[in-house]
């Protein structure tokens, strides 16, 4: 059986949720917290307030994200004009969102879809931030630039406590670990020649 969303409020909001999370690398909690007062329109950044490990950071957002927030934040306020909270994303009650509700449709819509269908580990909300880190770090590393320098400026991006964090994902996605044995090897070839 297919699952839909029926309420055209409740397909708009998960839409622009999932979107915001695979196109910024987001927790959850941090989306679900944001409250309407947390983007500045003119910058397009967004402020997440006290995050996972109680500090706050500023994320900057692609125009294309930042135009589709503003889509969302129109058609949010002709369906749901007076709303209970100052989330940014709210239910059809007019509070906001609950990571449950959230974490439940998400994996109804990827069952839905077929994603994953026949994994051992069906996707979750999380691999959407793991694959932003990924996606970035393989850019980086597609394009010659330095990446052990950037890892810090992706660590504060993502906002994880320190770097070593973030080279967790490294170790997560073999097409990563093969350009990083390529690069090493590269520069040790270089380094030996040079000798």
């Amino acid at each position: 059986a297919r699952t839909s969303i029926e309420s055209p409020l409740r397909a708009a909001t998960y839409e622009t949720l999932i979107g915001l999370l695979a196109a910024t690398g987001l927790r959850i909690g941090e989306a679900i917290k944001l409250d309407r007062g947390d983007i500045d329109w003119d910058q397009g950044i967004l402020l997440i307030r006290e995050s996972k490990f109680g500090k706050s950071r500023l994320v900057p957002l692609h125009p294309s994200t930042a135009k589709a927030l503003a889509a969302f934040a129109v058609v949010r306020e002709e369906l749901q004009p007076r709303p209970n909270t100052a989330a940014f994303f709210v239910s059809l009650t007019r509070n906001q969102l609950s990571y449950a509700v959230v974490q439940e449709t998400f994996r109804r819509l990827v069952d839905s879809a077929g994603v994953g269908a026949g994994a051992a580990s069906p996707p979750r909300l999380h691999d959407l931030r793991h694959t932003f880190a990924v996606t970035t770090l393989l850019g980086w590393y597609r394009s010659g630039e330095d990446v052990p320098a950037k890892i810090p400026a992706l660590s504060t991006y993502l906002g994880p406590g320190e770097p070593g964090s973030t080279y967790w994902y490294l170790s997560a996605a073999p097409d990563l670990l093969a350009l990083a044995a390529a690069r090493r090897d590269t520069a040790w070839s270089t380094a030996r020649l040079a000798a």
